[in-house]
């Protein structure tokens, strides 16, 4: 048995052995951040969990595309989600106008005992901010995840999405600026 901490590049190479092992730890290690990639990508938790499984379906065909010395495994798979998000979203263009609530455990536990207002107002907060980054374009969206939520910095977003840093930087500024405003827009005319 392999101890956990074996270094992915070794891992890929026991699984393109067939070593399940290696894939399994390999999996276990990458899939709650592609995961939640795709997640705040769609809000949608049946999308993310197809294109999680498409993504490591897709490393156990085509793990030799991968090179170590243009970054860490995870980055790399965060290019592949990123891939299959938009390849879905580009299918299902009349994406999410809500989001379903798939962390309400989360928000639960986020609930800090007496102040059930503070927390109500929190999670109101919070669920609209979700609705604002899913209704901004791809674009924009995927810097935020990456950047903001997934706190990536500017070099390794960039990596991911194949463009300059200076890209990322004004995308990522352009998208604060649209949700600002989109939660200003919420703020004055409650649906």
């Amino acid at each position: 048995m392999r101890p956990p901490d074996s270094n992915d590049g070794d891992l890929l190479r026991l699984m393109s052995g067939g070593d399940e092992q290696a894939f399994t730890t390999l999996y276990r290690r990458h899939q709650g951040p592609v995961y939640r990639f795709a997640l705040q990508m769609s809000g949608k938790t049946e999308v993310a969990e197809e294109i999680t499984q498409e993504v490591f379906m897709w490393l156990m065909c085509e793990s030799r595309q991968y090179q170590p010395e243009r970054g860490p495994l995870l980055a790399f798979l965060y290019g592949v989600a990123r891939n299959h998000v938009l390849r879905h979203l580009e299918r299902d263009r009349a994406y999410v106008e809500s989001i379903d609530d798939p962390d309400s455990e989360a928000a639960d536990q986020m609930a800090s005992g007496d102040d059930v207002l503070g927390d109500l107002t929190r999670g109101e907060r919070i669920q609209l901010l979700r609705q604002a980054i899913l209704k901004l374009p791809p674009l924009y969206r995927e810097v935020v995840v990456l950047c903001e939520l997934h706190e990536l910095d500017y070099t390794e977003a960039a990596a991911i999405l194949g463009c300059p840093v200076g890209t990322v930087r004004s995308r990522l500024h352009r998208a604060r600026t649209l949700l600002m405003w989109k939660l200003r827009a919420s703020e004055r005319c409650p649906a």
